[in-house]
């Protein structure tokens, strides 16, 4: 692995789950239409600058910031950690990785307290903090649920030039793999990384970046998301539909990818499966199956591979993009010479029920 990032000599932060996702938008009347109007989130509060929002099930304050700006981009993906003097660990693991640091006592959000935000080493806008304002949580106003009800946050996706350099820097901050893509050449497309018992709290995507592939929500059942998408025709909006909907191999969740008024991708996302036990085994995919992105070998539309938003460092500006030197996903499995199986032999080589997905 070429360039591999240290492993700090201190303890890593003690890391519960992702927690919340600042982005900036460009319009706030707008996606505050998209946000609250269509998907149903609940406002916990708003102001000229921003709105906080959470889903159904969540106590803390909230889980999407939208805050108002004048590039789309995303400003911070941040984690909840076990004890404010996790919040210390994660400032001195990060100084000694010789990244930056800045450190807010009294938070960079409303309703979250003392908090560290890092330029971490893949370029990401980190944020670790404990201290949060807790509210009501809405699991049993069922006069408030909707047939589309997204009733939590569930995971981070980043796109990283480098996976593999990425994989180890995650585990080292504590993170377990349940799922990646490889070939026979050893290339790592992707990589599914879980600190809470899921299949994920974060995954990294091969591809230029620093880049945010998707935010993603979660739903009790997959008729919750087939109601978005029922919803989304009804409104005249259904362009914004990117992918799906669809169940995916990797992770085997039920899976739906729109996006907002901004292009942010957002996947709505149910089904997956529990992780929490010590010797979970890793699923490796070969990057040639045809059913690991899609279980019934739906192909991929080419802007789910290729386009994703900013992310922001510490000043508040687009971080540089750097273009992935190892062959791209797309490349190998949607390009010219690229095709997919179904099916195998019995001696492991490819054998038949290949798609030609969208080369021609």
């Amino acid at each position: 692995m070429p360039n591999p990032i240290p492993t700090p000599s201190l303890p890593a932060p003690d890391i519960v789950r992702c927690a919340y996702m600042e982005i900036v938008v460009t319009d706030l009347a707008r996606s505050r239409a998209f946000y609250v109007d269509v998907l149903g989130l609940h406002e916990t509060e708003e102001d000229d600058e921003a709105i906080y929002l959470r889903s159904l099930e969540e106590f803390i304050h909230h889980n999407l910031v939208l805050r108002k700006g004048p590039v789309a981009a995303v400003a911070a993906f941040a984690y909840r950690v076990r004890s404010p003097a996790d919040v210390d660990a994660a400032e001195a693991y990060y100084r000694e990785l010789g990244c930056r640091t800045e450190r807010r006592r009294d938070g960079f959000t409303k309703g979250v307290g003392d908090s560290v935000r890092v330029e971490d080493p893949l370029g990401f806008p980190y944020e670790f903090f404990y201290d949060v304002q807790h509210v009501e949580r809405l699991t049993q106003r069922y006069d408030l649920y909707s047939a589309g009800e997204l009733v939590r946050l569930d995971h981070f996706n980043q796109v990283t030039p480098d996976v593999p350099r990425g994989r180890q820097y995650l585990e080292d901050l504590g993170f377990r793999v349940s799922e990646d893509i490889q070939d026979s050449d050893g290339v790592t497309y992707a990589v599914w990384m879980h600190r809470k018992q899921t299949v994920h709290d974060t995954a990294l995507t091969g591809g230029n970046g620093p880049r945010m592939h998707h935010v993603a929500f979660a739903t009790h059942e997959k008729h919750n998301i087939i109601q978005i998408c029922d919803k989304m025709g009804a409104l005249r909006i259904s362009d914004r539909i990117e992918r799906g909907p669809g169940r995916h191999g990797v992770s085997n969740a039920f899976y739906l990818y729109i996006l907002d008024p901004d292009d942010h991708r957002i996947e709505i996302y149910c089904q997956d499966y529990y992780t929490g036990d010590p010797d979970n085994p890793t699923i490796t995919w070969d990057v040639h199956d045809n059913q690991r992105r899609d279980w019934w070998g739906n192909a991929v539309v080419p802007s789910w591979y290729s386009e994703a938003s900013l992310v922001l460092d510490l000043d508040g500006n687009p971080q540089d993009v750097v273009e992935r030197d190892e062959r791209s996903e797309q490349a190998v499995t949607v390009g010219a010479d690229g095709f997919s199986y179904t099916r195998r032999d019995d001696g492991g080589a490819p054998a038949e029920g290949f798609k030609l997905g969208t080369q021609l």
